[in-house]
Order: structure tokens, then C-alpha cells, then sequence
């Protein structure tokens, strides 16, 4: 994968491929507020999806807060993640992070993750 974008490629589009993940789920990485979701996907490169629901996280301009640090971060991270398909899910207190905590949260969750599927698809 060249380039840092967020092209649509990188994303989870359709409802089949949330409901993939969410019933084939081989890892789970949890953060403070947030927790992952990931399946392999059989592509060379990982995608996203996300969900912030209203209930969780109940200001518009929070939910779109999570949402930008999170396509930053996997923009960022794209090149050492293992082609899998990821569900960040928002749970209550994750609009109460503030960016620098955020940005811990998520990149320690991506290594997490980046850990534990190197290890799973060796063996």
C-alpha cells in the first residue's frame, strides 16, 4: 500500500462486511473507552470501520472528534498493520479522553493488535 490516504479501499462499507467482523471476530484489543474488533480479510491491506453511537458518546461534535482521530491514526499506522478488518467501537467515557490520550490509546491498540494477528497467522 503506497501513499498515506484514506481511500475508500480502506474502509468497511456494507453492512455484510460489519457483520462479518462482529461474528468472526479473532481479536479483540480494548482501550480506555474504546474497544477493536478484527477478522483477517484475505486483502493485502487493513480496513476500518466505525461505530460511535449516540448513546455512548452523545455530542455530534465528540462523535466526529473520534472519528477523525481514528481515520488519522489507521492512515498513519496502514503500512505495519496485518490485512485485517477492523470495528472501533466507542464505549461510554471516550469523549472524555482528550487528544493526547487518545492518540496513546489508539496507537497502543493498533500495536496490540498488530502483536497479537503477527503471532496468530504464524503459527
Amino acid at each position: 500500500m503506497s501513499g498515506h490516504g484514506f481511500p475508500k479501499q480502506l474502509r468497511l462499507l456494507t453492512a455484510g462486511d460489519y457483520r462479518y467482523v462482529f461474528d468472526h471476530a479473532s481479536f479483540k484489543v480494548h482501550g480506555k473507552g474504546l474497544m477493536a474488533l478484527a477478522c483477517p480479510n484475505g486483502l493485502d491491506h487493513p480496513r476500518l470501520g466505525l461505530v460511535i453511537s449516540k448513546k455512548n458518546v452523545r455530542k455530534a461534535v465528540d462523535r466526529n472528534r473520534l472519528k477523525r482521530f481514528a481515520r488519522e491514526s489507521i492512515r498513519l499506522q496502514q503500512c505495519s498493520l496485518p490485512a485485517v478488518d477492523i470495528v472501533l467501537l466507542a464505549r461510554r467515557g471516550a469523549n472524555e479522553l482528550d487528544k493526547a490520550t487518545l492518540h496513546r490509546q489508539l496507537f497502543g491498540m493498533w500495536r496490540r493488535l498488530e502483536r497479537d494477528a503477527r503471532k496468530t497467522m504464524t503459527s
